[in-house]
């Protein structure tokens, strides 16, 4: 008889995150009850906002736990369903985590439809999308011409958030891991400039990466890139503070960076926080706009797809250390 494979949490980091930190665990496979629908994962995310709820920096992640399969998006196909709306093979998202198998209420199911590709439901069309489209366009607000600096602009919502401001005529310059990631960046994205953050030269290169300043900046890391920032803002930039993945993977979280209140005040910087949880209302608002995007060829969503759920914690830990260009998902079943 199948069984449900099963990737645990088991124990909790205390410094950077292992693979030695979860456990494969086998489990019979669950039984849909009524108004409910069985599941079999066909991709799910690793995303860097996971640490964070290990971490226990993320309040809407809740404590966190072991002996729990670690959680995560996923695109499934029905196996069983004892609830109306729902027919074997359809193909829905929902928080499987990482395991083969899930059984859900109907009620928190959402059915994939349209042409696009089901695994940008858990990019582009998911959250790191609409992470992308409010915080860099409601916040953000960018307008043509304007430098807009996107920090780890490969990764899940980095590289969207780039492609965005370029759709709205802007100059845009990232920040990658290595020289490499940054050319293929800028090969693959047509992005105007990527800048190493591991150089030495960091900050001198960021300044001719910019020399008519910083408009608009949205924020995925903090730590250092975030200081070196505030000091390349023109007056009146907006900060749009999405992550702070540079604090993820470490028990020692440096200092926030210098120059604030000071420099927020002299230049009159807006440098907001916000939730994609904040748009929950405007979800479809954002999702029909990045579909269309999608289909006319102006946006391209990248995916980084490792395959067997048993590579999922190494995977996780390679994310960590920016290893990903794009959504990260990991292949559990065809």
């Amino acid at each position: 008889m199948e069984e449900n494979r099963q990737v645990l949490i088991d124990s909790l980091p205390g410094g950077k995150l292992e693979i030695t930190n979860y456990k494969l665990h086998q489990s019979p496979v669950p039984v849909a009850g009524d108004g409910e629908v069985l599941c079999r994962t066909l991709w799910v995310t690793v995303a860097a906002g996971a640490r964070a709820g290990l971490q226990g920096s993320a309040s809407y992640a809740g404590a966190p736990k072991t002996g729990v399969v670690m959680n995560g998006a996923a695109v499934a196909t029905v196996v069983a369903s004892q609830a109306l709306g729902f027919s074997e093979g359809d193909l829905v998202i929902c928080n499987a985590g990482w395991q083969d198998y899930s059984v859900h209420s109907a009620s928190v199911l959402q059915k994939i439809e349209g042409s696009v590709d089901p695994v940008h439901h858990l990019g582009v069309l998911g959250t790191n999308g609409v992470t992308a489209y409010f915080g860099l366009l409601d916040i953000g607000k960018p307008k043509a011409g304007e430098t807009v600096l996107v920090s780890a602009c490969g990764g899940s919502v980095g590289h969207i958030v780039a492609q965005l401001a370029k759709l709205k005529g802007c100059r845009v310059v990232g920040t990658a891991g290595s020289d490499a990631k940054a050319q293929k960046l800028q090969a693959q994205l047509g992005i105007d400039a990527v800048v190493n953050y591991k150089s030495p030269d960091f900050r001198q290169l960021l300044k001719e990466a910019t020399p008519n300043g910083i408009d608009v900046y949205f924020d995925n890391t903090g730590g250092d890139i975030l200081g070196s920032a505030l000091f390349r803002m023109n007056e009146h930039g907006r900060i749009a503070c999405c992550g702070v993945v540079s604090q993820y993977d470490t028990s020692s979280p440096s200092p926030g960076p210098k120059g604030i209140p000071g420099l927020l005040v002299n230049k009159r910087i807006t440098m907001r926080g916000f939730l994609v949880f904040d748009y929950k209302e405007r979800y479809d608002e954002a999702k029909k706009q990045l579909s269309e995007w999608i289909v006319s060829g102006k946006l391209t969503p990248l995916v980084d797809e490792v395959i067997g759920l048993e590579n999922a914690p190494d995977a996780f830990v390679d994310l960590l250390a920016g290893g990903n260009i794009g959504t990260r998902v990991i292949r559990v079943s065809e």
